[in-house]
């Protein structure tokens, strides 16, 4: 009997061990298998992390590039700005250059037209006989008779063997400016004498004129001016010699001369400097008149 029950826990025994070893090996299987989750999870929350950290940096570099976009689109907009602006100044310059080269144009045909009516020098013959301009519209001399009489055209004189037009005329212009009256009278005269021919002859003749003036000289100015109206009634200085005139007369307490002088630019050349000169003196002086 006992043999039996030792014979049935023997082969009852040897039924369990291949069961143990089942067992063993699915602990070590579920120990291996644990160790794997472990390991899983700690590169999972690793790479949780890392997924972090890369979002920051994305969320940084967005704010940079939105601040460098801001920044860039304020570039843009202050260079377009000044392109713009750029623009407009040379648009306004090109207008400004139009202009003036319609008015050198026109400059210039203006005094093409005066050198062809210039005839040309006659120097030995005898000087033109002088005709006097008449006197302004509405005039009853008050005055003007010394202001409108004929001058004495001087007779054409060789030139100065090496002397320059130019180099005369400067000289008694910059007399003229730095206040050398007695010095730029004489310079302007002699210009006059040795080139009566010349394109500034008629300048300076006027020039003679507005130095006597500022000298406080005004009956030489009246006649400096007079002889510009008479010899070259076509300049451009004669419209002005007119107006000055008129100023060296009231001047001289000769309103009425003077105010006849200034109608007479008013009415005949109307749209020059010296017009519109001659209307604000008419109106300076309108009440004194009365």
């Amino acid at each position: 009997m006992n043999i039996n029950r030792g014979i049935l826990f023997l082969t009852a025994l040897l039924m369990l061990l291949p069961l143990q070893a089942r067992f063993v090996a699915a602990d070590r299987e579920h120990q291996q298998i644990m160790a794997d989750v472990r390991m899983l999870q700690e590169q999972a929350q690793q790479l949780a992390i890392a997924v972090s950290r890369l979002a920051e940096a994305l969320k940084g570099i967005d704010e940079h590039m939105d601040r460098q976009e801001e920044a860039n689109l304020k570039a843009f907009a202050s260079q377009r700005l000044l392109v713009d602006n750029i623009g407009s100044n040379l648009q306004v310059i090109r207008e400004r250059a139009d202009e003036t080269n319609v008015r050198l144009s026109s400059l210039e045909q203006e005094l093409e037209a005066v050198r062809q009516s210039i005839p040309p020098p006659m120097y030995g013959l005898p000087a033109p006989p002088v005709v006097a301009l008449p006197s302004p519209p509405g005039s009853d001399n008050n005055g003007l008779d010394e202001f409108l009489a004929p001058p004495e055209i001087p007779t054409a004189t060789p030139s100065v063997a090496g002397l320059s037009p130019m180099r005369m005329y400067d000289q008694a212009f910059a007399d003229y400016g730095a206040g050398q009256w007695a010095l730029a009278i004489e310079g302007f005269q002699a210009f006059i004498r040795t080139f009566p021919m010349s394109d500034q002859t008629d300048d300076a003749q006027y020039y003679v004129g507005e130095t006597h003036y500022l000298s406080g000289r005004y009956e030489e100015a009246v006649n400096a001016y007079n002889q510009v109206i008479q010899r070259y009634p076509d300049s451009n200085s004669t419209p002005a010699a007119y107006f000055k005139g008129g100023l060296a007369l009231e001047r001289l307490g000769d309103l009425d001369a003077a105010r006849t002088s200034w109608e007479f630019v008013l009415e005949t050349y109307p749209d020059s400097d010296a017009g519109r000169l001659a209307k604000q003196a008419l109106d300076r002086t309108s009440s004194s008149s009365l």
